[in-house]
């Protein structure tokens, strides 16, 4: 089969395309022909070396698809099930083996390609509006690159739960994305400065909660944003790592809550990885939440796609087909 594999860290070309061996799934697992496979962030930071894992290395880590063998005790599916993951290494492939337990079943009415989208994206806006700072009704938010696949879906998970939605975007196009989604304000962030706007949306109190998934060009500004006591939630650094700095600013600037979540801490068993999964295409069934799937492109142009994606070219979410 054909897989995306990356033999040296470096930038995208040195992903490669190549023929690899069918995987043949172990005890536990099964075995999924892939109908679409979602392109993150994080993939280019394991192609790039900044989250080191050994090579050569089977890139990618999210997809839909249909199990087409099981291996050996697998009880909680069969071959012919819809099903989707978000932490499988080797998911820039044609099929895949994984655990059944990482698994989530996909019901009807959601594509594939729905699915992929969903996983990742869908799971980390899901926690981070519902567990690390759970948005109540009447709260105010900042919400950065909210035309980004993350984005689009945590503005739309913020009003659902009753939030107040600031949010950032680079053009007045993404603007009206992020509109489209629900923010009650948008900052184009090249000619506007995203902290004053935040005194005025709130009336100078400052905002509950900046979830940040840029990093390095918003992060210290964002801390200036904020109400005292207020929540940073650095998810992402799409700009580059946040430096070292003096945990003191937190105090002087309010007493302020810092955390630098990620999803697997956010899925530590089976019934929570259930409960997002359910709750995400439940939404999605019954049209609350809509999805913006803004490029699909072959797996054998997987290098394009991250190009495009780090060039924040794209909106909504990338997708591999292969």
């Amino acid at each position: 089969m054909k897989a995306i594999m990356v033999h040296e860290f470096g930038g995208p070309e040195v992903l490669r395309y190549e023929d690899v061996p069918t995987p043949e799934p172990g005890a536990g697992e099964v075995r999924v022909k892939i109908g679409a496979i979602g392109v993150n962030f994080i993939d280019t930071y394991h192609r790039g070396g900044l989250y080191k894992n050994p090579l050569p290395l089977a890139l990618g880590q999210e997809g839909a698809g249909e199990i087409v063998a099981l291996g050996e005790g697998v009880a909680d599916f069969k071959v012919g099930d819809h099903v989707a993951w978000k932490d499988q290494f080797g998911s820039y492939a044609e099929e895949v083996a994984i655990p059944a337990a990482k698994l989530v079943p996909v019901p009807d009415g959601v594509s594939s390609e729905d699915a992929a989208a969903t996983m990742l994206q869908g799971m980390t806006a899901h926690y981070l509006s519902h567990s690390t700072y759970p948005l109540k009704e009447g709260d105010s938010c900042l919400i950065h690159a909210a035309a980004g696949g993350v984005g689009l879906l945590l503005c739309q998970m913020a009003k659902l739960r009753g939030a107040r939605v600031l949010a950032t975007a680079g053009s007045e196009e993404k603007a009206e994305l992020a509109r489209g989604a629900g923010a009650d304000e948008v900052v184009l962030y090249r000619q506007d400065d995203f902290a004053e706007a935040a005194k005025r949306f709130t009336g100078g109190k400052g905002l509950d909660v900046v979830y940040d998934g840029v990093g390095k060009d918003t992060f210290e500004k964002g801390l200036t944003a904020l109400r005292p006591r207020g929540y940073m939630v650095l998810f992402g650094q799409a700009s580059g790592p946040v430096p070292p700095f003096d945990p003191q600013i937190l105090n002087a600037r309010g007493s302020l809550f810092l955390t630098r979540p990620s999803l697997g801490f956010y899925t530590l068993d089976r019934d929570e990885l259930l409960w997002r999964a359910r709750d995400l295409f439940g939404w999605i069934a019954a049209g609350k939440l809509k999805l913006r799937i803004g490029a699909s492109y072959s797996l054998a142009d997987a290098a394009q796609a991250q190009i495009d994606l780090q060039g924040r070219k794209t909106t909504g979410k990338v997708l591999l087909i292969p």
